[in-house]
């Protein structure tokens, strides 16, 4: 095989403008909802910016509320399929700490914390990450109808199964303002005919 022809990485980066929209940003955010307004403000600017889905997380220490790392859906920046937000920010927390567990000896409790419930990918990807809490703004069918995203097959009860692996699941903060991006990202796409990435079943390529 000649293997000058296969790629050997890939890479998922944050957007340029990231670093602009926390210049305001203070290095620790001390209660749920201040975090959880940090991710919905990441949310609402990424899609207009043209980087992928209205998604957005952030790892913090729960204790502190210090921001390690966050995340934006890049799924159109590097037609990257698995450049989901969560996984962004879990990944660069990952980098940022040099491990693979941010629950590991020596580390304080790590949270994740996202727009919603996590697909089908990201809810693998959060049970192995190492996080012990994950807080989300709400989770139900509103997302799917809102967005014409096909967030996978998540079993019901899935806080159950984060719960049973020692990661403590936070539901409800911010939900109305989670639903305020999810309806403008829809009419945003209903009006420019953004693409809106599908698993092959529903259309074109997978959320």
């Amino acid at each position: 095989m000649d293997t000058s022809r296969l790629a050997k990485s890939f890479t998922l980066t944050l957007p340029s403008w990231i670093d602009d929209e926390l210049a305001d940003v203070p290095e620790t955010l001390p209660t749920r909802e201040d975090r959880m307004r940090l991710v919905h403000r990441l949310a609402a600017r990424n899609f207009r910016e043209g980087n992928g889905g209205p998604f957005a997380a952030i790892v913090v220490e729960s204790e502190s509320g210090r921001v390690l790392s966050v995340g934006v859906n890049v799924v159109l920046s590097t037609n990257i399929s698995s450049g989901h937000a969560e996984m962004v920010a879990l990944g660069t927390a990952q980098a940022r700490i040099g491990s693979w567990d941010l629950g590991g000896e020596g580390q304080p409790a790590h949270e994740l914390v996202v727009n919603w419930r996590p697909c089908a990918q990201c809810y693998g990807g959060t049970l192995w990450s190492g996080v012990t809490t994950l807080v989300v703004a709400g989770d139900g069918p509103e997302l799917e109808e809102l967005t014409g995203f096909d967030e996978g097959p998540v079993r019901e009860d899935w806080a159950e199964q984060f719960e049973r692996r020692g990661i403590t699941v936070v539901t409800d903060v911010l939900r109305e303002e989670a639903l305020a991006v999810f309806a403008d990202y829809g009419r945003f796409t209903a009006e420019t005919g953004a693409t809106v990435y599908n698993a092959r079943a529903t259309g074109s390529h997978a959320h």
